[in-house]
């Protein structure tokens, strides 16, 4: 079984040092914050997550959740856990002071949730969601519904979901048939099945409220005529009192190749009564505001199995003896040295660890521009949400591969113990595979990126992003490191101008390797500004361990992003192959 133990040292050097937290709340004038506090916050949340949550993520995967007369139960313990999370304040770390949050920075908030997803990212998914929807609701409901439903949401007393898909209707929203019916009291009355519905039921909370896209009778035909309900399981009367059961349902549990402690669910709508969140036919624009959120969220899952798959690596490698080192016994006492002396398993935990560390500074960094859109100045909100935009499809997309990646070595690693369920390696290859499929699939992010962020934007969010990057790279003051920043920025920036005149037909073939491309180039970045703060920090192992493992990715992970730069001008090749070759026949 998996050990997890939250990187406190890393994320309170990236927090602390790297990004300087009293000064980014000095400049935003977030005057109740600083690092003293935002360390304490780290060290308990870490403390919950390791010693709460990452126990019940074996039990989640071998008990799975139960449906029965139409009640889903979670695995043991879970809706415990819950319990001592709301009550600890957890839920409502970003939430709004007015409805009960605390408003923490994305900063504090952040490294709190990789944590409790490298400790069990079933659990965890109830809550992201969650938050999701708040953001929803308190960007584009009515303050009737605000009122009504954030306070609850915000405090856990009520959980979140989202409602997308259909059986017949994925990615492409345009084909989703759920209906909607207005009705003279300002309501309207919802009818359809939606699947694949993390938390569509279960026994942590008595209500659930469901936020919905569905289709008036007269909307417009495609996307543009999808609207965003709110439905609760249970009806809320003018108190603020539950009161009867809505008409929703769950038709069953999905089966799944992994999270199986995490409830989804194929929910039916049968005439229930729901609420317009924002406008009518205006659906999916307010429904992005809670994806987008969700896609980052989804990114940290990646980023969390990356760090549990190498802590778990690590931890085998230095106990599990076998053969001797190729540079001559380090344990003449034993029959054979730890396997952590075999080169090939130092470079596979290498390869673990220096994405993990990358993408978590890219993970802070982007919180860091979430704290600026929400609390800077206009200008600084505007030139925040640009960068946030180009790089939200790449926090999804290269944090869940490098997950699957980092997972994949895990196994590696361990052997014919890495297969076996019960050292819970195999569990994480599992469980992280979904979050390279949902919120939009990986594909779907690349396309995006390419597409919409790069080349539909007019370049402004590749300026805006540019831009934020450059200041960093003007901070390092060592040369040589300067020189491979600005290098790799270059190259990023003049790369990025020159496929914004793609066609769409081969935009979508580079589409993928644009994309890798952008997660090494930028993470090579951010590695660079990393290493010069650690090379003005005072020695210590865990700074020399820093330096090893930014320097293994500078020379051996980055190349990479060459390797996918030189296929940016032959994708087009995939185009040019007729469909009929795929005929087996």
């Amino acid at each position: 079984m998996l050990q997890y133990r939250a990187p406190l040292r890393d994320l309170q050097f990236l927090q602390q040092t790297w990004l300087d937290l009293n000064a980014h709340f000095q400049a935003l004038g977030l005057v109740d914050y600083d690092s003293d506090l935002a360390q304490d916050i780290l060290e308990q949340g870490a403390k919950f997550a390791q010693d709460v949550i990452a126990p019940l993520n074996q039990i989640g995967d071998e008990e799975g959740c139960l449906l029965q007369d139409g009640k889903v139960t979670t695995p043991g313990g879970f809706a415990q856990a819950y319990a001592q999370y709301i009550a600890n304040g957890w839920n409502a770390m970003l939430g709004d002071v007015e409805y009960g949050g605390s408003a923490l920075p994305y900063t504090m908030a952040v490294p709190i949730h990789e944590c409790l997803n490298s400790a069990n990212i079933s659990w965890r998914l109830t809550t992201m969601l969650t938050e999701s929807a708040i953001l929803a609701l308190t960007k584009h409901g009515t303050q009737k519904l605000k009122d009504t439903y954030l306070a609850k949401l915000i405090s856990g007393e009520w959980t979140g979901t989202m409602n997308l898909t259909e059986p017949h209707a994925g990615t492409d929203l345009s084909l989703l048939s759920t209906k909607a019916e207005s009705q003279v009291d300002g309501t309207y009355r919802i009818s359809g099945t939606k699947i694949f519905i993390t938390g569509g039921d279960h026994d942590w909370t008595d209500n659930i409220i469901h936020m919905v896209l569905a289709r008036l009778s007269d909307a417009p035909p495609g996307v543009k005529g999808i609207s965003l309900f709110l439905v609760p399981k249970m009806m809320v009367d003018k108190d603020g009192q539950l009161g009867s059961p809505n008409a929703v349902s769950v038709g069953s549990l999905e089966h799944k190749m992994g999270i199986k402690g995490s409830p989804t669910c194929v929910m039916h709508y049968d005439d229930a009564i729901g609420y317009l969140v924002g406008e009518e036919n205006n659906g999916l624009a307010c429904m992005f505001t809670m994806m987008n959120d969700a896609r980052f969220q989804v990114g940290l899952e990646g980023l969390g199995t990356a760090e549990i798959a190498y802590q778990g690596s690590l931890a085998y490698a230095c106990e599990r003896l076998q053969s001797r080192s190729p540079s001559g016994p380090i344990e003449p006492s034993q029959k054979a040295d730890p396997i952590i002396a075999q080169p090939d398993i130092k470079r596979m935990l290498l390869t673990q660890k220096s994405l993990a560390e990358g993408c978590r500074s890219m993970s802070l960094w982007y919180a860091k521009l979430m704290d600026i859109e929400k609390h800077g100045k206009p200008a600084e909100q505007l030139h925040a949400s640009q960068v946030i935009a180009y790089l939200t499809p790449i926090t999804k997309a290269f944090f869940t591969d490098i997950g699957s990646e980092a997972a994949h070595h895990g196994i590696q690693i361990l052997g014919g113990h890495g297969y076996i369920r019960e050292w819970g390696m195999e569990q994480l290859v599992r469980d992280n595979r979904i979050a390279q499929l949902y919120e939009g699939t990986n594909g779907i992010q690349a396309a995006d990126l390419i597409g919409r962020k790069l080349t539909r934007s007019n370049g402004e969010y590749l300026q805006a992003t540019h831009t934020e990057l450059a200041g960093l790279v003007a901070k390092i003051q060592d040369l040589q490191l300067t020189a491979k920043a600005q290098q790799l920025l270059t190259d990023w920036y003049q790369t990025s101008k020159t496929l914004m005149g793609s066609s769409a037909k081969a935009s979508a073939s580079k589409a993928h390797d644009y994309l890798q491309y952008c997660g090494y180039q930028i993470t090579g970045i951010l590695w660079c500004s990393v290493l010069d703060v650690v090379r003005e920090a005072e020695r210590s192992p865990y700074m020399e361990n820093k330096t090893h493992t930014g320097q293994f990715y500078l020379k051996y992970i980055l190349p990479r992003a060459e390797h996918h730069k030189s296929l940016l001008t032959s994708a087009e090749s995939v185009n040019e192959m007729p469909l009929d070759l795929f005929n087996l026949d």
